[in-house]
């Protein structure tokens, strides 16, 4: 627990170099236009001194501990900065009193609480009441999801904003200061070789922390001569320990290597896909990126054809959000060689479009009144639900409806093959086209009888 004053935290000479560039104002800070442009929800808050208790969620070096700093000097608070690693009970019950006292003499107090989602529920709940109340505007920062992490209680009272990661662009305008603000080496003469800011900023994924944590190395082991330190592309690599294997992840070969994934697993070629997928990782690519492409391949090139490819792909999603690199190269491994040997069919993804194209053309289709919730007499009336079957207490355990629009009836968008799995998907689908066909023929015939 850390209690501040308004323009501390600047940084000493000895300090690292995120923490002396550390952003003083809302003019210096970088990204978050989304929230912190002009006319944005978050920048009106603050201008205008009426920031509620607020939820920073993004990951780690995208400025959630920066922006509570910027607020509290912004609105004339009092800050405090409690860490959830080391902060028990006591320590929020003592600072929750001098909050307290605080608000007695009209001063505010801020409370940052990094990590916030490794405090328990207890801790938590500690404050609860003086939230409430207004004794503190509360600032949690968190890299987890705030609806699993933060007490329901807890969360309901505070306002979750999302901090995206930073780009390319803003984490280089970042490295350009600090070579030129006296906060940084300013009163240097860096010279980097180039492109050198630009692979720095790509190698950070979107983390400004780490950004200038590589400047700084580089730059402190930079050749010196006289005055000059030069830092060339191969010291960089060697501080990266990336090579020539990075790459601009919003560029041309970012699309050219997923594409190769791609393409080699749809060909069932796993030495291949394993290949690219290590391109891309040793690259510095988010794995959760290439994961979440996988999910999409188990449903769009596989399918029913083997159903567990969704499982696997999602597990191994999992996997990487759990462990991240270099841990979960083998978890997407896994899952690559084994998308890449699965059966393939595109029914799944093909039946889809072509509702779509449906769904799209035909809006006003209505839904049929017989299978419509019929909640009210009114819609009893009306018809909603007549003629309705549970299919369960059939004997067949299928009901003999048209549940399609009557202007779509007889419409197929599933026409599964029969690959793999699939192959039990068509021969129950067929039998069931054939069943109802039989029963609707005998409807029919039976109304010819009848001279309806």
């Amino acid at each position: 627990m850390e209690q501040m004053g308004l323009f501390e935290g600047a940084g000493s000479a000895s300090d690292p170099l995120a923490s002396r560039m550390r952003p003083r104002t809302l003019e210096e800070f970088a990204g978050q236009e989304q929230l912190l442009g002009e006319g944005k929800v978050l920048r009106r808050l603050i201008d205008g001194d009426r920031v509620p208790s607020l939820i920073f969620w993004g990951p780690p070096g995208v400025g959630k501990t920066t922006l509570a700093r910027i607020i509290a000097s912004r609105t004339k608070s009092s800050f405090v900065d409690f860490s959830a690693v080391t902060s028990g009970i006591r320590e929020i019950r003592a600072v929750m009193e001098q909050a307290e006292q605080n608000r007695r003499f009209g001063e505010r107090t801020i409370v940052f609480v990094d990590e916030i989602h490794r405090f328990n529920k207890a801790q938590q709940d500690a404050f609860l009441p003086f939230v409430e109340k207004g004794s503190i505007i509360l600032i949690g920062a968190t890299t987890e999801n705030p609806s699993f992490e933060v007490n329901a209680a807890l969360l309901s009272r505070c306002k979750v904003f999302v901090l995206q990661a930073l780009s390319p662009a803003a984490i280089e305008g970042l490295l350009r200061r600090a070579l030129t603000d006296p906060r940084g080496f300013g009163n240097e003469d860096v010279r980097l070789e180039e492109g050198a800011l630009s692979l720095i900023a790509r190698f950070a994924n979107g983390d400004a922390r780490t950004a200038l944590n590589t400047l700084e190395m580089a730059v402190l082991n930079g050749r010196r001569e006289g005055q000059t330190i030069t830092v060339s592309k191969q010291l960089l690599e060697q501080c990266t320990s990336k090579k020539s294997l990075l790459y601009d992840k919003n560029g041309e070969e970012h699309y050219n290597l997923i594409s190769a994934l791609h393409k080699s697993m749809r060909n069932s070629d796993p030495d291949a896909a394993v290949y690219w997928l290590a391109r891309m990782l040793e690259a510095g690519e988010d794995p959760l990126y290439v994961a979440r492409r996988l999910i999409r391949f188990a449903s769009e090139d596989i399918g029913l054809a083997d159903s567990r490819a969704l499982e696997i792909a999602l597990a191994a999603y999992q996997a990487s959000h759990f462990l991240g690199m270099p841990e979960c190269s083998v978890h997407l491994a896994h899952a690559v060689i084994y998308l890449s040997l699965a059966p393939r069919s595109n029914a799944v993804y093909q039946a889809y479009e072509s509702a779509k194209k449906d769904a799209l053309t035909m809006l006003d289709e209505p839904v049929p009144l017989v299978i419509r919730n019929a909640p009210t007499s009114l819609m009893k009336d009306l018809g909603y639900g007549e003629g309705y079957v549970y299919a369960h207490d059939t004997a067949e355990k299928v009901a003999d409806l048209d549940c399609l629009p009557e202007s779509l009836q007889g419409r197929r968008y599933y026409r599964p093959t029969e690959a793999g799995s699939e192959q039990r998907a068509k021969q129950r689908l067929e039998s069931l086209l054939a069943w109802k066909a039989e029963r609707r023929a005998a409807r029919t015939a039976k109304k010819e009888e009848n001279g309806e």
